[in-house]
C-alpha cells in the first residue's frame, strides 16, 4: 500500500518556449510564457492556479518571485531545488495536494536564458569542500568518474556511449523544436574534443535557453477540460548523496529505488512502458538509468544500446525529443522529459510519434547522480 493517489490526478496542459536561443528574454519571462501556453493548452487561466511549483536558475527564492511576476497568490508555493529532478518531485507533491483537496490547480514551470546571458552553465551550487582540492570540472568530472567505473567494471566502450549520442541526434532530427539537428556520425563522436576523461564534448548535454510548463488537476475535473488528460500513475523520489564521492557504487543510482516505488504505485513494470524519457545530462546517464529502471540488467546498458535499440525504429523509444544531448538543456532538463512524455501520450509528436503509446516514464536526475525522481504517466 503506497498511499499514492494513482490515476486520481492528471496533467492537462503542457508547453515549451524558447528552446535553443531566446535573446531578449530573462529566465522568468521565458517561464511565464511557457506557463501561459500550458494554461491555454489546458483551457485554464492564471486565476485558476492555487499551487505553484517553480525553480529559478539563480534566484533561491524564485517561487516567491515568480508568484509576484505572475500576479497570483497561490495557497502552496514549492521552491524545492533538487536540481533537474525537482520537477518530478513537484509532480509527486502536487498529486498528493490535489488529491487531498488542498489545491485545485497546480502549475509547474521553469525557464532559463543561460545560453544568451552567459554562454555556459549557470549554477548557484557551492564548491564541494572535500573534492575541491582536486579541482574537478564539475559537474562533468563527477559523471566522468561514473563513466570510467562503468567501463572498467562492465566493459562499456566509447562506441557504446557514442550510440547514446547518435540515437539522441536521430530523434532530434525528427523534432522541429530540437536545437541540434545536423547529422552526427560515430566517427564525429570518436573524434570530438575531450572534456574530462573519458567524456568528450559530444558526451555532454547542450547549453541552451528554454522554458517548459505543465498544469495538473484532479482526474474528475480533468475530464471536462480542453485536452485529453494524461494521468499520473506513479511518482517517487530518492536522494543518496550530494558529492559523487559519497555514492556507494559509482554504477548504481537512486533511480533503482525511485523507479521501483513508482512502478509499484502504478501497478506496472518496465515491460508495460511504451515511451521512456530520461535525463541525459551525459551519455552515461542514459545507460545507468536504463539499467536502474529495469529496462536491461545492471552492466548491460552499453550492449543494450549499441545496435540502435534506443534510436528511431529501435526496440525501446528513449528520449524521443532528442534529449538533453540534442534537443535542449537550459540548466535543468527534468521538466522537458515530462512535457515530451505528455505529448507522446496525446499523440502530438508528428514524425517522432510512437504509435499507440499509452504509458510513459519520465525520469529526472539532480546534482551529480545525487537525486533521482521517476514519474509514470498513462491514459
Amino acid at each position: 500500500m503506497s498511499g499514492f493517489p494513482s490515476g486520481r490526478t492528471a496533467v492537462v496542459g503542457a508547453a515549451t518556449f524558447g528552446q535553443g536561443r531566446a535573446p531578449g528574454f530573462e529566465a522568468s519571462d521565458l517561464a511565464a510564457i511557457a506557463a501561459g501556453l500550458a494554461l491555454e493548452d489546458a483551457g485554464l487561466s492564471l486565476t485558476d492556479v492555487d499551487g505553484l511549483f517553480f525553480c529559478h536558475p539563480t534566484d533561491t527564492m524564485g517561487g516567491l518571485s515568480f508568484a509576484q511576476y505572475l500576479g497570483i497568490r497561490p495557497k502552496v508555493t514549492d521552491n524545492n531545488r533538487t536540481g533537474g529532478s525537482a520537477f518530478q518531485t513537484y509532480v509527486e507533491h502536487a498529486a498528493f495536494l490535489l488529491d487531498a483537496g488542498l489545491i485545485d490547480c497546480a502549475l509547474i514551470a521553469y525557464g532559463s536564458n543561460q545560453a544568451t546571458a552567459t554562454g555556459k552553465l549557470v549554477s548557484t551550487v557551492q564548491p564541494m569542500r572535500y573534492e575541491a582540492p582536486y579541482r574537478p570540472l564539475n559537474p562533468v568530472s563527477s559523471y566522468a568518474l561514473a563513466t570510467a567505473r562503468h567501463m572498467h567494471q562492465y566493459g562499456t566502450t566509447r562506441e557504446q556511449l557514442g550510440a547514446v549520442a547518435l540515437a539522441a541526434r536521430e530523434w532530434a532530427q525528427l523534432n522541429p523544436e530540437a536545437f541540434k539537428r545536423d547529422p552526427l556520425t560515430l566517427d564525429d563522436y570518436l573524434a570530438s574534443r575531450r572534456v574530462s576523461d573519458p567524456l568528450t564534448v559530444l558526451d555532454c548535454c547542450l547549453v541552451t535557453d528554454g522554458a517548459a510548463a505543465i498544469v495538473m488537476t484532479r482526474a474528475d475535473r480533468a475530464r471536462d477540460l480542453k485536452r485529453k488528460p494524461v494521468h499520473v500513475l506513479g511518482a517517487a523520489a530518492e536522494t543518496h548523496h550530494r558529492e559523487i564521492g559519497w555514492l556507494d557504487d559509482l554504477t548504481v543510482t537512486a533511480a533503482q529505488a525511485s523507479g521501483a516505488r513508482a512502478y509499484a504505485q502504478a501497478g506496472l513494470g518496465p515491460s508495460d512502458i511504451d515511451v521512456v524519457q530520461v535525463y541525459d545530462a551525459f551519455t552515461i546517464n542514459t545507460i545507468l538509468f536504463l539499467e536502474d529502471l529495469g529496462f536491461c540488467p545492471k552492466g548491460e546498458g552499453g550492449r543494450f544500446v549499441q545496435d540502435g535499440a534506443i534510436a528511431p525504429g529501435g526496440s525501446l523509444a528513449v528520449n524521443t525529443n532528442g534529449g538533453g544531448l540534442s534537443c535542449c538543456h537550459p540548466g535543468m532538463y527534468g521538466l522537458f522529459t515530462l512535457v515530451e512524455a505528455v505529448r507522446q501520450l496525446r499523440g502530438e509528436c508528428g514524425d517522432r510519434q510512437i504509435t499507440g503509446a499509452e504509458r510513459a516514464l519520465a525520469h529526472g536526475n539532480g546534482g551529480v547522480l545525487s537525486s533521482q525522481a521517476t514519474v509514470i504517466l498513462g491514459l
